[in-house]
C-alpha cells in the first residue's frame, strides 16, 4: 500500500548508477527530486535532511553505495586499488553522516559483511550483489513497516474514531514503506475507520507540519498541526488523544529511546495525563550494543537552523544556541515498544534481546 501518489523518497535511476531522491527540504512548497551521483552528494543529502528518518537514511546509504559501485564499473572510475576497498571507504564515510540513528551504521555494516563474504569476484558481479542487497534492505523495511502497523493496532481501540498524537515524521517519507508511527494510522484509514491525527510541528525544522501533515493530507487522513508547546494543553482539554505514537532513531538495550527532540517532553506530558505512549520502530533501530540512553551519541545541529532556518532572522545573529537533534526518553515513560516482531512490554531488556534477530 502506498499512502499517497507523490514520488517515492528514494530510488535508483534506470541505469542503477545514481540515486533519485525526493528533496524533503523543499516540502510542502514544492515537490522536487534530485539526482545524486557522488558520495559527496549522498552524504550532503543525508546531513542536510534532504532525506531523513532513520530507516530511510539506511536505505538511502545502501542504495547509494550500490549506485556508486555500478557507476565505477560502468565508467572505470573506481579509483586506485581494488573496488572492494572503495566500497568499504564509501560505507565508512556514509556511516558517520548522522551519528544518532542506528539504521545507518547497521546498513553500512551489513554491506561491508556481504562484500567480505563474497571474496574476490568480478567488479560487475560485486555491483550486482550490492544492488541486490540494498534492494533487499529496502524491501525488508517495507514489509516491517506493515507488520509494525498491524501489531500497533492491537494497542488501540478497535472500534470508533481514532485520535492519535504524533511528533516529527515517522511515515512514508521516513521509511521504505508506510512508516512506523504512522503505519497503524494508514492501516486504520485504509480499512475505512475515521482517523484524526494531531501532529506536533517539530521545531526547529518543522518536520511535523511540513512533512507529516503533508503526507497525511495526500492520503486523505484528517490532521491538525500543533505548535510544540500545545500538546499539554490538548491533553488537558476535552480532546484527549487515544495514544501518543512516535518513531525512534535508536532504541537502547534497556528500552531508552532516542527520537526527535521534543519526544521526551511529550512522554512526560503523556504520563502526567494518563495517555498511553508507544514507540514504533523496526528491530534494525534497536541497538543491543548500547546499554542505555546515556550511551547514545546525540547529534548537535547548526545553530543557524534555529536563528535563520527559513531565511529570516528569528533571533539576534550572535545569540548562543544549543540545538540537539534528538533527546532521550527513559524506558519507564514508554508503555510499549512495537517492532515487526510484536508488542514488547516493560521491562524491555529481555523482550528486546529476544526480538532482535
Amino acid at each position: 500500500m502506498v499512502p499517497y501518489s507523490a514520488p517515492v523518497p528514494v530510488r535508483l535511476d534506470p541505469t542503477g548508477t545514481s540515486l533519485i531522491i525526493l528533496d524533503q527540504t523543499a516540502l510542502p512548497d514544492r515537490v522536487e527530486e534530485r539526482t545524486l551521483s557522488t558520495v559527496e552528494e549522498i552524504e550532503e543529502a543525508i546531513r542536510s535532511l534532504r532525506v531523513r528518518g532513520a530507516p530511510l537514511i539506511g536505505i538511502t546509504a545502501a542504495l547509494g553505495v550500490a549506485a556508486l559501485t555500478r557507476g565505477a564499473v560502468v565508467t572505470g572510475t573506481g579509483g586506485s586499488g581494488p573496488l572492494t576497498r572503495r566500497v568499504a571507504d564509501w560505507c565508512r564515510r556514509l556511516a558517520t553522516a548522522r551519528p544518532t540513528g542506528a539504521n545507518l551504521s547497521w546498513a553500512m555494516a551489513r554491506l561491508e559483511r556481504m562484500v567480505s563474504d563474497l571474496g574476490e569476484v568480478p567488479p560487475i558481479e560485486l555491483a550486482r550483489q550490492l544492488e541486490a542487497e540494498a534492494r533487499a534492505i529496502h524491501d525488508e523495511d517495507r514489509a516491517m513497516c506493515r507488520r509494525i502497523g498491524e501489531h500497533a493496532l492491537e494497542l488501540l481501540p478497535s472500534e470508533g474514531p481514532l485520535e492519535i498524537l504524533t511528533h516529527c515524521n515517522a511515515g512514508a517519507l521516513a521509511t521504505g514503506g508506510i512508516g512506523t508511527a504512522l503505519a497503524p494510522i494508514y492501516l486504520a484509514h485504509d480499512a475505512g475507520r475515521v482517523v484524526h491525527v494531531f501532529s506536533d510541528e517539530t521545531r526547529p525544522l518543522l518536520q511535523g507540519s511540513r512533512l507529516t501533515a503533508w503526507e497525511l493530507r495526500q492520503a486523505g487522513v484528517d490532521v491538525t498541526v500543533l505548535t510544540d508547546s500545545t500538546a499539554g494543553a490538548l491533553m488537558a482539554s476535552s480532546r484527549v488523544p487515544h495514544a501518543v505514537l512516535v518513531g525512534a532513531d535508536r532504541v537502547a538495550a534497556n528500552g531508552d529511546v532516542a527520537n526527535k527532540v521534543g519526544t521526551y517532553g511529550l512522554a512526560v506530558l503523556a504520563a502526567h495525563h494518563g495517555v498511553p505512549f508507544y514507540v514504533l520502530a523496526p528491530t534494525t533501530t534497536v541497538d543491543l550494543d548500547t546499554p542505555c540512553g546515556e550511551d547514545i551519541p546525540i547529534e548537535l545541529r547548526d545553530p543557524a537552523e534555529v536563528t535563520n532556518g527559513f531565511g529570516r532572522w528569528t533571533a539576534p545573529p550572535d545569540t548562543d544556541v544549543w540545538s540537539p537533534a534528538f533527546d532521550i526518553t527513559p524506558a519507564d515513560l514508554v508503555g510499549a515498544i512495537v517492532t515487526e516482531r510484536g508488542i514488547h512490554l516493560p521491562p524491555f531488556a529481555d523482550a528486546l534481546r529476544e526480538a532482535v534477530p
